[in-house]
């Protein structure tokens, strides 16, 4: 028997939705080389004004491996090392309703514009971390860039399954561009 919400369960869970529109403009320079995409900001994201703030997002600790490089702490730090390595950071979401920072969550999304970070930049090449993101990429932005994006699995503290060291080993990929 399917588990059916009553009109009580629904207005309650619905009541939990806030539209949120992304409060973070995109990170790039003229010279980014790859985009990394994510699909919207968290909570902990958002209050700290930068892409990857949760304390226990794997991205900065990743990426500081891969470029043998000191995990930056500071906002000032990580975009000096996004800068020093030519990564671009944004999202596939621009706005959209979401429960906290729940991923599978979201709906009614309004996509992001990535069309002028590929004109201003040297970016060849995108990777999306995780599979929300990879879905929203591939349903609004892929046939519009013609870029295909690279699915890596996500940095979330959410994703508990891949150890460190096992997304360290798949993000190895972006060495290549």
């Amino acid at each position: 028997m399917k588990n059916k919400l009553n009109n009580t369960d629904r207005k309650q869970l619905d009541n939990r939705y806030q539209t949120i529109v992304h409060p973070l403009p995109p990170f790039y320079r003229p010279n980014s080389r790859v985009l990394i995409l994510g699909s919207f900001p968290s909570i902990k994201t958002r209050e700290m004004g930068f892409f990857y703030g949760h304390p226990q997002n794997r991205f900065w600790p990743i990426l500081a491996n891969l470029f043998e490089d000191e995990i930056p702490q500071t906002l000032e730090q990580r975009k000096e090392f996004l800068q020093r390595y030519q990564i671009a950071a944004w999202d596939t979401i621009y706005q959209c309703d979401i429960i906290g920072s729940s991923d599978s969550s979201i709906r009614n999304v309004v996509p992001t514009d990535l069309k002028p970070i590929i004109k201003q930049s040297l970016i060849t090449q995108i990777f999306t971390n995780g599979g929300t993101s990879d879905k929203y990429y591939k349903q609004y932005h892929e046939k519009l860039l013609g870029i295909k994006a690279i699915k890596l699995s996500s940095s979330s503290p959410a994703n508990a399954r891949f150890s460190l060291e096992r997304l360290i080993e798949e993000w190895k990929i972006i060495l290549d561009f």
